[in-house]
């Protein structure tokens, strides 16, 4: 069990992290903190984050749900015979596919402009590295000096598979917008009722699969 003491510290830390504007604490906020799931790092780093927040985010990490939990196990621990079992139920709270592309500026523009997403992050000058969402969809941007992926051993090797609440809308909206449609919206025999899913290549062939529902 960490120090209660340090636990204070290192939730301090966070708080001031966030008030020097630091965004490499916004991806931390965003995976632990339940209401700050679907927020970007412009708006996390734009809200209010008190100690209060950053405690509850420390003890979450910690595996509790909150910090009194967290502050009473501690407690429990030094006047018992025996520890307190340590929680061991580490939850997911999101994930981020990469792609990695050969021309940062040009994959960030198709993805902004033509797949509807928006610049949340972007890293090194000039640019080789950022982060762009789409409502709580997040993807991470890497330009790389040759390609990662090897298409050509055969099928649809997939970066990204996109969970949105009706696909048949997306696809409509994305063919519209001049998106490269590598497999149109179609239905699959293992898919749901009302189920279905696209494909979407971007100028590096990077493919991001998009599913939900047709109707």
């Amino acid at each position: 069990m960490p120090d209660i003491q340090n636990l204070k510290k290192q939730a301090k830390q966070i708080v001031r992290w966030h008030r020097e504007g630091r965004h490499t604490v916004a991806a931390m906020i965003r995976g632990t903190l339940p209401d700050c799931a679907g927020l970007t790092d412009g708006e996390i780093m734009a809200r209010e984050f008190k100690l209060a927040d950053a405690q509850r985010l420390v003890a979450r990490r910690e595996g509790f749900e909150s910090w009194a939990a967290l502050v009473t196990h501690g407690e429990r621990q030094m006047v018992a015979d025996k520890p307190v079992p340590y929680p061991q139920t580490p939850v997911l709270r999101a994930a981020e596919p990469y792609v990695f592309v050969a021309d940062f500026r040009r994959s960030l523009a198709y993805y902004v402009d033509v797949l509807g997403f928006r610049a949340a992050l972007t890293y090194g000058d000039p640019p080789f590295f950022g982060v762009v969402v789409r409502d709580a969809a997040a993807i991470c941007m890497r330009q790389v000096k040759r390609p990662v992926m090897d298409h050509s051993v055969g099928g649809e090797l997939l970066s990204a598979a996109i969970a949105v609440s009706n696909a048949r809308l997306l696809f409509l909206e994305l063919e519209a917008r001049g998106a490269t449609i590598h497999r149109p919206l179609k239905r699959e025999p293992w898919h749901g009722q009302g189920q279905g899913n696209f494909i979407v290549a971007d100028p590096d062939g990077n493919l991001l699969e998009f599913g939900g529902r047709t109707d």
